[in-house]
């Protein structure tokens, strides 16, 4: 634990640990999918016909990505410190965020789509 927290609790049982960090390396996994998942649509998909159409789509995924990955690191600090101190988990903000940030992706590639389809 970082220096920073005054009262560590005591050690917990290490399978809640070691959930506790696979969870974490899961939030990461799904945060590299996103970004790769990003820079594909970005650098590999060939334009649509609506200029700038494959970044509308793909940057966002990127920053969903470090966004998910940045607080993967928070959520994964306080469950850690709810444990040592046999606090109640705190809830999570991360699901709604991949819920909410995937649903705008696909909502915004429907509406890119239209777009371009109909130009042609």
């Amino acid at each position: 634990m970082p220096a920073a927290d005054k009262d560590p609790g005591v050690e917990p049982d290490a399978r809640f640990s070691f959930a506790n960090e696979r969870t974490f390396l899961a939030w990461n996994r799904t945060a590299l999918a996103l970004i790769v998942a990003g820079l594909a649509i970005v650098q590999v998909l060939p334009e649509f016909d609506l200029p700038g159409g494959s970044r509308i789509i793909g940057i966002p995924m990127i920053v969903l990505g470090g966004t998910i990955s940045f607080s993967s690191y928070g959520r994964w600090r306080a469950n850690e410190q709810a444990l040592r101190t046999r606090s109640p988990l705190p809830p999570s903000r991360l699901p709604w965020i991949v819920v909410a940030g995937i649903t705008a992706g696909a909502v915004l590639a429907i509406v890119i789509e239209a777009l371009a389809g109909s130009g042609g």
